[in-house]
């Protein structure tokens, strides 16, 4: 499953620079991950590096409505 950047982005352009597979471009009004390209930094870091940078906390996984506290150290990956 990949990431989703929801409308609450303020577009302050951390998150770009921090995905190693460059899944991460601006939109037409916010950041958008290409699910194509997103692992969720697996085989690369234990957790999402765009989740654990982001200011506001907008970036969930694909086909969550809300989530109910932060993505990092709820034992990210099912696992």
């Amino acid at each position: 499953m990949a990431l989703l950047i929801t409308d609450e982005c303020i577009n302050c352009d951390v998150c770009e620079p921090e995905c190693p597979n460059e899944a991460i471009s601006q939109g037409p009004e916010i950041y958008e991950i290409d699910p194509n390209k997103c692992t969720e930094c697996v085989g690369h870091f234990d957790t999402p590096q765009c989740v654990a940078v982001c200011p506001v906390e907008c970036i969930i996984l694909r086909g969550c409505i809300k989530t109910p506290s932060p993505l990092v150290g709820e034992g990210w990956g099912g696992g």
